[in-house]
């Protein structure tokens, strides 16, 4: 089960089904979770069923013919359409992914769509990630330095650029902390996955010169050590990055300085 932060004092209903296509030889049926501020009330599961025949292979595809054909109320994040941007990370048959890049043959039966759990829900499956955003612009992601600029640039050996690679990749879609049950519980006080998965690749690069402000800056007891490596983040994260190896480098580097 889908542990989603529903509404106060409300539960998830049954909602409307819509008719399926007619003439249709490879019907797939979609249940999505629908809520609105506006309407209030309880959270509800809609059922859609489109023709698989004239629907491209991704469930992001489906979501978009249901938006332009069926019911244009469904709300969701999309942008690039390529696993690039992180806009369309939502709840697909119980794993946290991409809705562009995973393909409704993925899915056995019917498939079953709920926003990102865990999170405040704007609408539909959009989740609110203002609070994750603040996190991550709390690690300071950018390269901090007192030396005096190059006139060119700040070079790194090839060696140490290879240490940034499964860092940078990240692309903050937010799948592995909403999948991580230590941030379900320590949102407000633990950074979470994604975060510290940053946090790490400006702690390694070469280039960045306050080392010593970042490790001091996450020596505490929620912001790092709520991590207890159930490993969910690198079982769930779409460009296949282990944000707990990051977790635990970053604790390795806090015992090495202290030594």
């Amino acid at each position: 089960m889908v542990q989603l932060r529903l509404p106060k004092n409300s539960r998830i209903t049954t909602g409307k089904t819509w008719p399926q296509p007619e003439g249709a030889s490879r019907i797939r049926k979609l249940r999505i979770y629908r809520w609105s501020p506006e309407e209030g009330g309880n959270p509800r599961m809609d059922t859609y069923f489109i023709d698989q025949d004239k629907c491209g292979p991704m469930v992001l595809d489906a979501l978009i013919k249901i938006k332009n054909e069926i019911d244009p109320t469904l709300t969701f994040r999309r942008s690039c359409r390529e696993g690039i941007c992180g806009s369309c990370a939502m709840n697909i048959d119980g794993v946290n992914t991409l809705a562009c890049t995973w393909g409704l043959d993925q899915v056995k039966g019917d498939v079953t769509i709920y926003p990102l759990p865990h999170m405040p829900v704007v609408k539909d499956l959009i989740p609110d990630l203002t609070h994750f955003y603040a996190q991550h612009a709390s690690i300071k992601p950018w390269l901090e330095t007192s030396s005096n600029t190059p006139a060119k640039e700040w070079r790194q050996s090839i060696e140490d650029r290879r240490k940034l690679d499964g860092l940078y990749e990240c692309i903050m879609c937010a799948s592995c902390s909403t999948a991580c049950p230590s941030y379900w519980w320590n949102a407000d006080r633990f950074l979470g996955p994604a975060a510290l998965l940053h946090a790490w690749r400006w702690i390694v690069d070469s280039r960045d010169e306050a080392t010593g402000e970042r490790l001091d800056d996450l020596e505490d007891p929620f912001k790092l050590y709520r991590c207890h490596t159930i490993m969910n983040c690198a079982k769930t994260c779409p460009k296949g990055l282990n944000p707990s190896k990051a977790i635990a480098q970053i604790k390795h580097k806090m015992v090495e300085r202290q030594m």
